[in-house]
């Protein structure tokens, strides 16, 4: 098992091997495709790209005495073309579930990133391990804005690594 604490570095990505349990703590991101769309193009983000992990979910809204609602990940291949140009921007690691394309993964590879998946239908044990959420862009895409999630031992499976290697095909 590889625990990680966040910025990530290029030393972080390389040490991922396919099929690794994670467990991720510090600050992570939430984005979905309306969020991609307009982050790519955003001259100023409100959030340090380089080094960061983006978590493709849009939470259901929190029920009384906790932080955020169910955060299971959703289909990633969505955000295929539009995590490349955040990927030239330093994005380390993309949470989510399901697939790639063959050009994300090559596009990963050359920028030194890895792509991790969360288990889908855990939502709500997933959101356990989230101790805050805060919105700090696009609070008008509702579930689907950026936000900014502080996670303690948030639990991962490496999918795609630097070296070539692919869950999907094992």
């Amino acid at each position: 098992m590889i625990t990680l604490q966040t910025p990530i570095t290029n030393e972080d990505v390389s040490k991922l091997h396919v099929g690794e349990k994670v467990l991720i703590s510090g600050t992570i991101y939430t984005a979905r495709d309306a969020a991609h769309m307009r982050l790519v193009d955003e001259k100023d983000p409100k959030f340090e790209i380089d080094g960061s992990i983006i978590f493709y979910v849009g939470p259901t809204p929190p029920r009384d005495g906790v932080v955020i609602g169910a955060s299971g990940p959703t289909s990633s291949y969505r955000m295929d073309t539009l995590a490349i140009p955040l990927m030239e921007k330093g994005l380390k690691l993309m949470i989510g579930k399901g697939d790639r394309s063959e050009d994300f993964r090559h596009k990963m590879i050359k920028n030194n990133s890895a792509y991790l998946i969360a288990t889908g239908g855990a939502g709500a044990l997933l959101s356990s391990r989230i101790i805050s959420s805060e919105v700090i862009m696009y609070e008008d895409l509702g579930p689907e804005a950026i936000r900014k999630l502080e996670v303690k031992d948030f639990p991962c499976f490496v999918a795609y690594d630097v070296h070539g290697g692919n869950i999907f095909k094992r």
